[in-house]
């Protein structure tokens, strides 16, 4: 199911770099009756997390539409009354790797998470962390916009988000007045953008929630890391995301960002390395985790090489030289010896 989600290239098996799939919409109408409860669990699991869910009744109408904006998931659901649990032993599995930043769009909810409990009413804002329990009651029919964000984007502390969770952050004044409305247009509209527009309107939408969530834990604005390290955190997870495209060049994720590619190479300065020293050195050690962790005798160099954006075995033997000075087979001799000693050698960068 996440397959459809995504934009996937099918050469590479990762996404594109300009590529925009039109959202994907899941119902629960699709299936017959009495697997529309389960045929939910596995939706909510495949696009959002994992999560016990109970209602009253013996079938369930719901309703998700899924997008992605560059960093951003985007999630609506209306579903039927009911409750979802996210407990331990969800967390446990490892699916949580996001921090949920949600619009009550219709009806209202019972969030409990932190040892708190609000009731989130229309136009409402909550923020949800899913590395920890949470439980959310809706007694009536419900409309939910939820923007799933990586928790380094927030710039917040794990204790600032403790702070954050599981409160109703009303559309009144302050930021969450230009949030809440700003998130609920752009849940509605996801798919109209070009793949360039998006990626503009995401950092921006991340930017002003991690100005929100700044100032909801009481934080000033100003207190926040530099707009240079947010951007800077934004290149980095847009290049993993492309890593295997061989066009990844400092121009093309300059002109993803709206930047420069000089200020491109000022931010990656800061950081004592270059655009392409670290696009490089990333691309190397996913090959050499892809050939360490290879049957012996099965690594297949060119097909690992262009998997991750090399233009095939020679250029990756080159790297490999240059970087490690020795040859790919060299290395992945070396490697399963210090294996079979419970060691590991392969780079890793920032």
């Amino acid at each position: 199911m996440s397959a459809l989600i995504s934009p996937i290239d099918e050469g590479t098996g990762r996404r594109g770099l300009t590529a925009r799939s039109p959202a994907q919409v899941l119902s629960t109408r699709s299936v017959p009756p009495h697997e529309s409860l389960e045929f939910w669990h596995d939706a909510v699991l495949a696009t959002l997390v994992g999560m016990d869910i109970s209602t009253d009744g013996r079938t369930y109408d719901a309703t998700m539409r899924t997008d992605r904006l560059a960093e951003l998931r985007i999630t609506t659901v209306e579903c039927d009354p009911g409750e979802v649990h996210r407990s331990p032993s969800f967390i446990a599995a490892g699916d949580g790797r996001q921090v949920f930043v949600a619009v009550q769009a219709r009806g209202v909810a019972q969030v409990e998470q932190d040892g708190r409990v609000t009731e989130l009413r229309p136009g409402d804002i909550a923020f949800f962390e899913t590395i920890r329990p949470f439980r959310t009651r809706f007694p009536e029919r419900f409309q939910l916009k939820i923007f799933a964000v990586p928790r380094t984007l927030l710039c917040q502390e794990e204790a600032e988000l403790h702070d954050i969770t599981a409160r109703a952050w009303r559309p009144t004044g302050g930021l969450p007045a230009l949030l809440s409305p700003f998130l609920s247009r752009l849940a509605d509209a996801s798919d109209s953008y070009s793949a360039p527009v998006g990626e503009r309107l995401a950092a921006n939408v991340v930017d002003l929630m991690a100005a929100t969530a700044a100032q909801c834990a009481g934080r000033e604005t100003g207190e926040l890391p530099g707009a240079g390290r947010v951007l800077l955190l934004r290149v980095q997870n847009f290049i993993r995301w492309h890593l295997s495209d061989p066009d990844l060049t400092p121009q093309v994720v300059a002109r993803a960002h709206g930047i420069s590619v000089r200020y491109l190479h000022r931010l990656f300065e800061g950081e004592g390395t270059t655009v392409c020293q670290w696009i490089r050195d990333l691309r190397l050690q996913e090959c050499c985790v892809d050939l360490a962790t290879a049957a012996a005798g099965t690594a297949d160099l060119g097909r690992v090489a262009r998997r991750w954006g090399f233009n095939g075995s020679a250029h990756l033997g080159r790297v490999f030289r240059s970087s490690l000075g020795l040859s790919p087979t060299d290395w992945l001799r070396r490697e399963h010896a210090r294996r079979g000693r419970g060691e590991q050698s392969w780079p890793n960068p920032n």
